[in-house]
């Protein structure tokens, strides 16, 4: 029996269908698609890409399981991050989480805000995907309380008009469809897919554009050794573009993100040859980005560099990196976890909350895996960073 052979023909059906959607594109853009397209209407594409469709995703029933959805203690601690920057804004700040998930943070980080008296004027959720923010408005909606869901509202686009806040993002990063690259007889050249023989998605190698072969240089000249012949990774020259287009009109604030990923330095390490592009199915790890289009997460780890690059370049002030571990223990992590176990009831629901700490901090899970990075303008974020400062790597 094959992997896919358990896909139900209504899984099947609706991939061939993305799958058709693609090839048109490549029959159309010349015989190949940058890889970045690729990715993008595999994740995006409108009723078809991962994303955009009706699918589970989330938890234990989906692909893969992020940290809000292990259950409140990460959404609190963040929440206890970024109240004394909401509180010094004044009665206009606004919180906005950048792709809401399941909603599970925004429930547990505005429960949290409502029990410290930090609520902010309006929480927005930056949701390009319509089946999930229908998912978000429905769970918010039945488990806030009437005057904290009146807080909540989607957005479809930034925020452009002038505004002072903060900006949240966890595992957001690492699905921005990206460039891939390659190191060919020393040019740098962009990988494309293409179609075989036989309609199958394969890559293609094409001469790189100005902006990426820059970005590559770029890398290249801080990793201090050229890339070698036949090394591929990935680049993403549009970072700052996007940070600056999702903080919009922000005047005063933070922005804080949570993200796996490496310093550049680990990142291009010289053994890792092909990059970090991998894709999940059903919590395991896939052996072909191309297979199960629609089905499958696609995803790539986060440069870190290229993101404090990224944010200092939108005009924002570096406030600190560092592990999610550290992150979460400089942040009340300790007291949440006792405030919780103090309010349960038995046993197995205390056990529970143990584990759920620990798959947050424990190196082998994600505390060592995930890493917090944080940035503010005419505001302050430096106390979420008093712990495991990890900046010199960077």
């Amino acid at each position: 029996m094959t992997y896919d052979d358990d896909l139900d023909p209504d899984a099947k059906a609706h991939s061939e269908r993305l799958a058709a959607l693609i090839r048109d594109q490549i029959a159309s853009n010349g015989g190949a698609l940058p890889f970045w397209r690729f990715m993008e209407l595999a994740l995006y594409a409108p009723g078809l890409g991962y994303y955009s469709a009706g699918a589970t995703k989330l938890g234990e029933g989906g692909d893969f399981v992020t940290a809000p959805e292990l259950g409140p203690l990460f959404a609190e601690c963040v929440a206890d991050a970024l109240a004394p920057v909401l509180a010094g804004l004044g009665d206009d700040a606004v919180f906005m989480e950048i792709g809401g998930g399941t909603g599970a943070f925004a429930e547990a980080a505005l429960e949290r805000l409502a029990a410290s008296h930090r609520l902010p004027a309006r929480y927005a959720i930056l949701e390009p995907s319509a089946d999930l923010r229908q998912r978000q408005q429905a769970r918010l909606r039945e488990r806030l309380a009437p005057d904290v869901f009146a807080r909540v509202e989607w957005l479809q686009s930034p925020v452009n008009n002038r505004w002072n806040g903060v900006v949240f993002a966890n595992e957001v990063i690492d699905a921005l469809p990206t460039s891939r690259f390659a190191v060919l007889d020393g040019e740098i050249y962009e990988e494309h897919v293409a179609l075989d023989a036989a309609g199958g998605f394969v890559r293609q190698d094409r001469p790189a554009d100005a902006l990426l072969a820059a970005a590559v240089r770029h890398v290249e000249r801080q990793c201090e050794h050229p890339f070698k012949n036949g090394y591929r990774s990935e680049v993403l020259p549009q970072l700052p573009y996007w940070v600056q287009a999702v903080v919009g009109g922000l005047e005063a604030g933070a922005m804080l993100f949570v993200d796996y990923g490496y310093p550049r330095r680990e990142y291009y390490d010289p053994r890792r040859t092909d990059g970090t592009l991998r894709a999940f199915h059903r919590h395991r790890l896939a052996d072909n980005v191309f297979a199960r289009v629609g089905l499958q997460d696609v995803t790539v780890s986060v440069d870190f560099t290229a993101l404090a690059e990224a944010g200092t370049s939108a005009g924002f002030e570096f406030a600190g990196y560092c592990s999610q571990a550290s992150f979460l223990i400089c942040n009340g992590l300790e007291q949440r976890l006792q405030d919780h176990e103090d309010r349960s009831s038995d046993e197995a629901a205390r056990y529970a909350l143990r584990q759920q700490a620990k798959k947050l901090t424990l190196p082998g899970e994600m505390g060592e895996r995930f890493q917090a990075i944080g940035f503010a303008r005419k505001s302050s974020l430096a106390h979420a960073f008093l712990a495991g400062d990890l900046s010199h790597r960077l």
